[in-house]
């Protein structure tokens, strides 16, 4: 099983990418500082869209275990043995699916997931060797 970013979710990040620019064109033309850091801004936010296009799948479940995405490109592989909790941690108006490895949390969004962080967490607990 695999879980990978929702495919509107790089497409809304280089919109904004594309919008600082204008953003301000139309508020500071003249201002050269304003105009680097909106560069600079943008920047960074088509290399997060980067990663989402370039490396989508942000979670994978099997037998032996779990593998996600850590850093900018590189996998981590957790055995089943190695994964402490699998919970859900709900905030106002969003949840988000935390892993806990012991040295390690990972915490992923609906959004990186492409579905409901509830819903994943069920079908680990399907997957997941009764211990």
């Amino acid at each position: 099983m695999q879980w990978r970013v929702k495919p509107a979710l790089p497409v809304a990040k280089l919109i904004t990418a594309a919008a600082l620019p204008i953003l301000v064109a139309g508020f500071a033309p003249d201002d050269l500082s304003r105009w680097l850091l909106a560069g600079v801004v943008a920047a960074a936010i088509v290399v997060w869209a980067a990663r989402d296009v370039l490396h989508p799948v942000r979670l994978t479940a099997d037998d032996a275990g779990l593998t996600v995405l850590t850093g900018f490109a590189r996998r981590r592989h957790l055995p089943w043995s190695q994964i402490e909790a699998v919970r859900v941690e709900r905030a106002r108006r969003s949840e988000v699916l935390e892993i806990d490895a012991g040295d390690a949390v990972y915490v992923l969004s609906g959004p990186q997931l492409n579905a409901m962080p509830e819903e994943v967490a069920a079908q680990l607990a399907d997957l997941r060797p009764v211990s």
